[in-house]
């Protein structure tokens, strides 16, 4: 079987745990024996192919007033206007779509499925449809309903009444967003995408993490070491962790990730909070991930299914989050972490304190953190994807 992945960004250029899933998926899908190509956008004005660990690689140009690489390298490099005609060009980009189109028929792919879309035109949902080739989408956020993809208003906070460009904006990706299966992390995200009418077959795929055959860590208990990795955004909720932090002695707080908020966050950070930037790889992430005591998701949106939570369990790392979207279907309030009410700083503090107070509720956690990763395996993930896969290609080829 041949099968095709879209997406928007591709590792080496990625942000995000969309990109990455993207990236393990088409890996192991070569490995188990399938012939694997990605489409993909490029941060150059010239179409490049390239392969990577078996997986052919198409990298295309834009075709639009600037890459979508920009877009998350720096929010503000770009005026409103242009930023507005970005977006409507991106929905009906024609030389982009007829691009892809080419590659697709030259490629004779059996089944497609696109992860992040934004960047490589709507328009290819309903000609791909046209071709007769079965179409799955895995959602990550909040694309298909809201042009932020978060469900966030301009003021930071969440969105629950919708706006009525919001309303034309879901109408119109209703229209065009024509899929045979609908995939998602979490059960959250599938009653959103429902709510606003989106009627696919939808499939609850939790994302994937690789752990080790044993749990292993370097954690002491002297003081309580905190861990936070992700953006630094507002959503993101780090300001209320650094608040609850400040008010604690015997802890120290390591945070990962760049952001538009980071120097506000530095500004209210005390002498015990360092601010790391990016990991310098993965190995970088491993050894805080299993020299942390807690890792802590304090967002203040409605998350999807943040990897950072997989990634902490891998770790045997308990995680404190907010009781807000998918969180709380990974993490269970008093066995592999515990929950908080969204910007709650008080009720965060009181939990960290705790744990610094009676650090031996965490060997038992670090268990059944551990314990949880197993359920999110590489194999359990890709078997299913395959099941999915097979399904359809027997339904549209026989």
């Amino acid at each position: 079987m041949k099968i095709c992945l879209v997406t928007n960004l591709y590792p080496p250029l990625a942000f995000g745990g969309a990109t990455g899933v993207a990236q393990i998926e088409a890996e192991e899908l070569v490995k188990r024996g399938y012939n694997v190509f990605v489409i993909t956008t490029s941060e150059t004005n010239y179409l490049t192919v390239e392969w990577t660990n078996g997986v052919k690689v198409y990298r295309l140009p834009p075709y639009n007033v600037y890459p979508l690489y920009e877009n998350f390298v720096d929010q503000s490099a770009h005026s409103l206007s242009s930023k507005i005609l970005w977006h409507m060009i991106d929905t009906f980009n024609f030389k982009l779509k007829n691009k892809i189109s080419r590659i697709i028929l030259d490629e004779k792919p059996d089944v497609i499925h696109f992860h992040n879309f934004k960047g490589l035109s709507l328009l290819l949902f309903r000609h791909i449809r046209k071709l007769g080739l079965p179409i799955i989408l895995t959602a990550h956020d909040y694309t298909l309903i809201c042009p932020r993809a978060n469900l966030l208003r301009s003021d930071g906070d969440v969105c629950k009444k919708r706006p009525l460009i919001c309303s034309f904006y879901s109408t119109l990706n209703k229209y065009l967003v024509d899929v045979d299966v609908l995939i998602s992390p979490s059960d959250f995200l599938i009653r959103k995408l429902k709510e606003e009418g989106f009627s696919s077959d939808a499939v609850r795929l939790p994302n994937l993490v690789e752990i080790n055959e044993e749990s292993s860590n370097s954690k002491t208990y002297d003081k309580l070491d905190i861990l936070y990795v992700g953006e630094l955004s507002r959503h993101k909720g780090v300001h209320i962790l650094i608040k609850a932090f400040n008010e604690l002695d015997n802890a120290t707080l390591t945070v990962y990730g760049r952001g538009p908020y980071e120097q506000s966050l530095k500004k209210i950070s005390n002498e015990n909070l360092n601010f790391q930037g990016y990991a310098k790889g993965f190995d970088e992430l491993k050894y805080a991930y299993n020299k942390a005591n807690v890792t802590v998701v304090p967002s203040i949106w409605y998350e999807n299914s943040p990897m950072v939570v997989y990634e902490s369990f891998a770790h045997s790392t308990p995680v404190i989050g907010s009781n807000i979207g998918g969180i709380p279907e990974l993490v269970i309030d008093g066995y592999n972490g515990f929950l908080f009410e969204p910007g709650d700083k008080d009720e965060l503090k009181r939990i960290l304190k705790n744990l610094l107070e009676d650090p031996s509720i965490l060997k038992e956690f670090e268990k059944n953190a551990y314990e949880s990763a197993k359920k999110y395996t590489l194999k359990e993930h890709v078997d299913k994807l395959e099941r999915i896969y097979n399904n359809l290609s027997e339904e549209y080829h026989g």
